[in-house]
């Protein structure tokens, strides 16, 4: 696939979270509006073109508003807007990530941050990372899961992925080396949540709308977090409301023994007696921020408990 592909949700969010001056520039509006001489100070004198280059992206984005001062009305400042409130917020949930990465805390402004989250959101765009979600593979076998990109992009991307410490080699049988999501990989989906509602409530005409295969990215993320109390077994489904035009819903089969997630598929069966299911919004909702009264319940309450575990053990990340 070419590099006009579309976004995904949340990948403009984490992007431009992940360039350094752009995060300056929200934090110094945060404190009050400024003019551009005044905001080029506070963030460490970068060139002027550079500054007005970052500050137009911001604006586009709807992050960042020119306005009149009001000592000098044919001056203009850069003020914060509702949306760049969000993304600082969304900024701390990715800066909280980073700070747990396996080989120790990394600065969210700094370059190593860019790359991270460069690997990660090249990952969940290009599905390796909802695709090794279900289980190690190889590079092989991605190419014949993923068809949508060639194998040397799929190879780039695993490649940056593992140098991030996204993916790690695991013991194989076969002929290629099969890799598997580490487990901070997987609590990656607590900023990329994060920022698909910033987009979802701010950039709703302009960026990637959450869709139902986000949404299944995410639990095949998040649901082998979940630790449960000891005497829940069983199984479950979690399913996304069908949107409009599509036949039937989608959603993941959960298998619980004795509180620990031992199974985990995409896929569902119809008529399952215990199920979770809601609109992608709701599900959004649940997740980030356990608004679970959204939801829809069925059968007893594996379901439930299990969506709670899940935002309870996100909400640790």
């Amino acid at each position: 696939m070419g590099p006009d592909k579309e976004h995904r949700s949340g990948e403009h969010t984490l992007a431009l979270l992940s360039t350094p001056l752009n995060l300056f520039i929200l934090r110094a509006l945060s404190d009050r509006p400024m003019r551009l001489a005044e905001l080029r100070q506070a963030t460490g004198l970068p060139a002027q073109t550079t500054l007005r280059g970052h500050l137009a992206g911001l604006e586009e984005s709807g992050a960042v508003a020119k306005r009149p001062t009001q000592k000098m009305p044919y001056a203009v400042e850069n003020a914060l807007t509702p949306m760049g409130e969000n993304l600082l917020e969304v900024a701390g949930s990715l800066d909280s990530w980073l700070q747990k990465g396996p080989g120790g805390p990394i600065s969210l402004d700094s370059g190593a941050a860019k790359g991270v989250v460069k690997a990660f959101v090249d990952g969940w765009g290009s599905c390796v990372i909802s695709t090794l979600a279900t289980r190690p593979m190889s590079l092989t076998e991605l190419d014949r899961e993923i068809a949508e990109f060639s194998y040397p992009a799929l190879e780039r991307r695993l490649s940056s992925m593992r140098m991030a410490g996204l993916v790690e080699a695991q013991p194989g049988t076969g002929s290629g080396t099969p890799y598997a999501l580490t487990e901070w990989a997987r609590r990656g989906v607590r900023p990329l949540a994060a920022a698909a509602r910033c987009e979802r409530v701010h950039m709703r005409d302009r960026a990637a709308p959450v869709t139902e295969a986000d949404v299944v990215g995410a639990f095949l993320l998040a649901t082998p977090l979940a630790s449960l109390s000891e005497d829940r077994s069983g199984v479950c489904q979690l399913q996304v409301e069908a949107a409009q035009g599509l036949a039937q819903e989608s959603g993941i089969s959960v298998e619980v023994e004795h509180g620990k997630v031992v199974a985990c598929e995409s896929g569902i069966t119809p008529h399952s007696p215990n199920f979770a299911v809601g609109t992608t919004s709701k599900w959004l909702a649940a997740i980030r921020d356990g608004a679970i009264e959204e939801l829809r319940f069925g059968g007893g309450q594996l379901a439930e408990g299990l969506v709670r575990a899940m935002h309870l053990t996100l909400m640790r990340t």
